[in-house]
Order: C-alpha cells, then sequence, then structure tokens
C-alpha cells in the first residue's frame, strides 16, 4: 500500500517541481485558499501561538500575521518541492550566504561545527550550503514513515551534498566520524518543543518559560564542536538571505544551558522582525510554565 500510495503522488510532486516560479506561486495561491480558508489546517493552534507569543499586538494585527503565514506556509511546502528539479545556479540565486568567509574561517579551526538554525523563512533550503563548504553536512530530520517517500526526501538532499541522519543516530554517527577524523557540520533545528519526558532545561521564548531541546549543545560540548547559528531572512517571495553568527568557540568553557538560551534569543529576533515567517502550526507552547 505504501508503495501505491508513492507511485500516486509522486508523478505530481514531480509535476510541481518542473513548474516555473511563477506558476508555482500562482499554484500556491490555491493552495492557501484551500489550506487556511477552506480546511482550516492548525488555525485554531496558530491563533493560540500568536496570542501567547505576541500579546501587545491587536487580534486585528495577529489576524494579518496569521494569514500571511499560511501564505507563506504554503510558498515553503511547494519550494521543498521544487528542490527535486531545481538547479544549482537557480538555487544560488534564491538562496545566498552573506558572510560564508565566516563559516569557512570556522573550518580552518579543524573542529567540527553544530549549526543551529530555526523552523523560520527556508530552512528547508539551508541544505544549498553544501555544496559551498568543504565539511561533510549532516542534517538532523525526523524519519518519514513511509519509506520510498523516505528515501525521496533524502535522495533530494543529497544532490546537494547533504546526508540526513534521524536523532537516534546521531550521537553515533558524530563518534564514528570523530574517531575516523572526518570534520563535519551537523545542523540541528531546534527550536520546536521537547518531550516533556525529556525536557531538561526551561527557557522563557516570546515571554513564556518552556521546555527547549538542549540535545546540540549536549553533544557539541561532548565532541568539542563550534557553534553557529543561521539566520535565515525572507527578502521577497522565493528569494532569501542567510548569515552566519558565532554562538561559541569554546563551548566546554561555558556554563551548561547557556547556548541553549543564546539560540532562544536569537531565535525571538528573528521573530521579531517578520512574526509572519515563523512555522505557528507547530505546538511550540504545548508544555509551558504559567
Amino acid at each position: 500500500m505504501q508503495f501505491l500510495i508513492y507511485l500516486l503522488v509522486y508523478p505530481i510532486l514531480w509535476l510541481i517541481s518542473i513548474l516555473p516560479f511563477p506558476l508555482l506561486y500562482a499554484f500556491s495561491d490555491v493552495v492557501y485558499i484551500l489550506i487556511y480558508h477552506i480546511i482550516g489546517y492548525r488555525k485554531k493552534t496558530v491563533r493560540e501561538n500568536l496570542a501567547l507569543a505576541l500579546p501587545h499586538l491587536s487580534k486585528e494585527e495577529r489576524l494579518v500575521i496569521e494569514k500571511k503565514s499560511f501564505h507563506h506556509l504554503c510558498d515553503m511546502f511547494l519550494e521543498m518541492i521544487k528542490t527535486m528539479s531545481i538547479s544549482e545556479e537557480e538555487m544560488d540565486k534564491r538562496f545566498q550566504f552573506t558572510n560564508l568567509e565566516v563559516f569557512l574561517s570556522l573550518e580552518k579551526k579543524e573542529k567540527s561545527i553544530a549549526l543551529l538554525c530555526a523552523h523560520y523563512a527556508s530552512y528547508e533550503w539551508v541544505i544549498s550550503m553544501n555544496k559551498k563548504i568543504t565539511f561533510e553536512g549532516y542534517a538532523i530530520y525526523k524519519k518519514i514513515a513511509n519509506p520510498y517517500f523516505d528515501k525521496l526526501v533524502k535522495d533530494i538532499r543529497s544532490k546537494f551534498n547533504a546526508h540526513l541522519i534521524t536523532t537516534k543516530e546521531t550521537a553515533k554517527i558524530i563518534l564514528k566520524n570523530q574517531n575516523k577524523k572526518i570534520l563535519s557540520t551537523y545542523g540541528f533545528a531546534g527550536d520546536q518543543t521537547p518531550k516533556i519526558n525529556k525536557a531538561h532545561h526551561w527557557t522563557p521564548f516570546m515571554g513564556v518559560n518552556v521546555p527547549v531541546h538542549t540535545g546540540a549543545e549536549l553533544l557539541a560540548k561532548r565532541f568539542d564542536m563550534n557553534v553557529v547559528f543561521l539566520k535565515v531572512k525572507k527578502l521577497k517571495r522565493g528569494y532569501y538571505q542567510a548569515t552566519f553568527e558565532v554562538l561559541s568557540e569554546n563551548v566546554k568553557s561555558i556554563p551548561d544551558y547557556e547556548i541553549s538560551d543564546r539560540f532562544v534569543k536569537r531565535v525571538e529576533q528573528q521573530i521579531a522582525e517578520a512574526p509572519e515567517y515563523y512555522l505557528w502550526t507547530h505546538k511550540r507552547w504545548k508544555h509551558k510554565k504559567v
């Protein structure tokens, strides 16, 4: 059954991927009407999240952000599909790095790098950086239940030299690479909520005390990695700009959880600049202390 579903869906995905960008975004406008106005996908969750995170805004102001965020969500989903056929030249034009030299200088330190980013703007196209660096690139992801679609996602990422690994595999692969002296970059999108039984640290996020993922920091300290935050900015529809910000080059000297707190602050700053590009559909504030 899973293979049959894959056979039925794959041609549709491929046809979407070869659409010229103007048609892709016209299709996104139609998908937005379906997802937001007809289905109402997670609209209640988004509304609750915005009320918690942006209480200083009026209901009308939050509604504007809500609609823009759903429009962006549809764009990003279709951009992810577009990755199946997009050329390197087109990707370079649409996802640019403002200070790649910062990352390349860290590579010369001969220490692996933990790259932290948020579910903000285009976190899917971050994989394009793997064509510009010398380190091996790994992205930690949640495995897809359908093995055929899981392989498809891995194949898409591999065209930009990225290796996808699950959270369960991460520590083992980092240790293996370290033993083989393979310098690597490990990408963590750690701004979502951890399971409550794995909540080791709580910190204010958008004014609400919530548990945060600390795995990236713990692994960085365990394997003595440099830590970098990647700030992504949406310039206009289909165009993004990414900037590297060094969080630490000496992780073992920093008090526990401070790196995680620094990451959270960076994400807050991103949201404050343009909240409509954050992934509000996730239940980020599911666990909170009042």
